[in-house]
């Protein structure tokens, strides 16, 4: 690709293409075109040719012909020196990038929500900035869904099927939603028996990120139901929904991952435990892998550590701490 530009002597220049600076240099230090195109592993018509374009980009005559050698113009020498520079910076550039292609480091922009990105990304991130001496990340917690190359983010960790098609996505862990209340509320207000129920109860509800607010979507198998739901209490907060649910204040619809804790302990106890919500955990990024180690490592690091266990949440001391 050739840019124009303008000289202050308003002679209209084209930028020169780095692959003509490279021949012109092969050709000043053999003194020769059929020793440069040997070397170059080209014919000597296409290098006679990347000087004459080379020339034309410059305006100015930079090389001698004779019958057995070449000789270099003064202008030459200039363009020369200059060529040599700017081959040795593209030549550290294309190191540079070839080099965070295969290395993790530098800055590391990662987004996710409120409970997830305290309980397990945080975490995570820790134990990879120490295995990863060169790296360092921040990490954000939002509420809302991210534009994650508009807002600038190298990645963003989801809980929740729904990925624009734009995106790259990987898997960390499957997950689900489940149903669950303390034993104190259902003591008081009963069981629901069947989803047509539920919005007769409390029904703890959530506007976190792509959550629809009031709109529980549950599967039982193959079968899909919608069931539209209200109550008292509302946040835009997981976390702060679990705890009321602990108090006994509703029945919430929530990770897995969140409440298996409460659930071992029996400070909660699923509700119409056959229907659940399909919730898995993705790592979304706007590249491919390949392209950065950053991202490569990042994504391979939380899927080992969410493997390994980093997916407990929440345990049931926590609750405890919370409320007092």
């Amino acid at each position: 690709m050739r840019l124009l530009y303008i000289h202050c002597s308003h002679i209209v220049h084209k930028t020169p293409a780095t692959e003509d600076l490279r021949v012109f240099t092969v050709v000043v230090r053999k003194a020769s075109f059929a020793d440069a195109a040997a070397e170059l592993g080209a014919s000597p018509a296409y290098v006679s040719k990347r000087i004459r374009l080379l020339e034309d980009d410059l305006a100015v005559k930079l090389l001698h012909r004779t019958t057995r050698r070449v000789a270099v113009t003064e202008e030459g020498e200039r363009v020369f020196h200059w060529a040599l520079r700017i081959l040795d910076d593209v030549d550290q550039l294309l190191q540079e990038v070839a080099v965070t292609r295969r290395e993790p480091r530098g800055l590391l922009r990662v987004s996710s929500s409120f409970g997830f990105g305290r309980h397990v990304v945080a975490p995570a991130l820790s134990r990879l900035v120490e295995r990863h001496p060169g790296l360092q990340a921040r990490l954000e917690v939002l509420d809302r869904l991210v534009d994650v190359a508009g807002e600038g983010f190298d990645l963003d960790v989801r809980v929740g099927d729904e990925i624009a098609p734009h995106l790259i996505a990987r898997r960390l862990a499957d997950n689900w939603r489940v149903l669950c209340a303390a034993p104190a509320y259902l003591e008081r207000k009963g069981a629901p028996r069947t989803l047509a129920e539920l919005p007769a109860h409390d029904c703890l509800v959530i506007k976190e990120r792509d959550h629809p607010f009031g709109v529980w979507r549950l599967r039982h198998g193959a079968v899909d139901e919608t069931v539209k739901v209200r109550g008292p209490l509302s946040a835009n907060n997981g976390e702060m929904a679990v705890q009321w649910a602990i108090d006994g204040r509703g029945i919430v619809l929530r990770s897995l991952w969140d409440v298996q804790g409460y659930l071992r302990s029996g400070q909660l106890v699923q509700v119409l435990p056959e229907w659940r919500q399909e919730a898995n955990i993705w790592a979304v990024y706007p590249t491919r892998l390949e392209r950065s180690a950053k991202v490569r490592v990042c994504v391979e690091f939380l899927q080992e550590f969410i493997r390994q266990g980093g997916l407990a949440g929440p345990q049931p001391a926590q609750a405890v701490e919370q409320r007092s």
